[in-house]
């Protein structure tokens, strides 16, 4: 959070970040990312890299898929986010065929 304020302090129009979530604990994680979504309601563009795909997805307006240095994907954070093969590659959430489902 430090250095999220460090960089605001010089008025940028673009916030790159690198991993915000790592390490923190799952309440902090949560307000990280509702402070990003406040800089960026702001006016502020983010550039954000991060492996919590879930939480990343949820707030992207455009997100990229990438693997070994290839863009793989790229729609929407909503769209991505309801992707069934992001689900399943990326989420971990398994895929249940609909003659399977109660």
């Amino acid at each position: 959070m430090l250095a999220i304020g460090r960089a605001l302090m010089a008025h940028p129009k673009l916030l790159l970040l690198d991993e915000p979530s790592m390490g923190l604990a799952p309440n902090l994680v949560r307000t990280i990312f509702e402070i990003i979504q406040r800089i960026s309601s702001q006016g502020i563009t983010i550039l954000l890299v991060e492996q919590n795909a879930f939480i990343a997805l949820s707030i992207a307006d455009r997100a990229y898929v990438l693997e070994t240095g290839r863009i793989l994907m790229e729609d929407t954070g909503a769209s991505l986010l309801s992707n069934p093969d992001i689900k399943k590659y990326y989420l971990g959430e398994k895929i249940v065929p609909r003659n399977m489902r109660r």
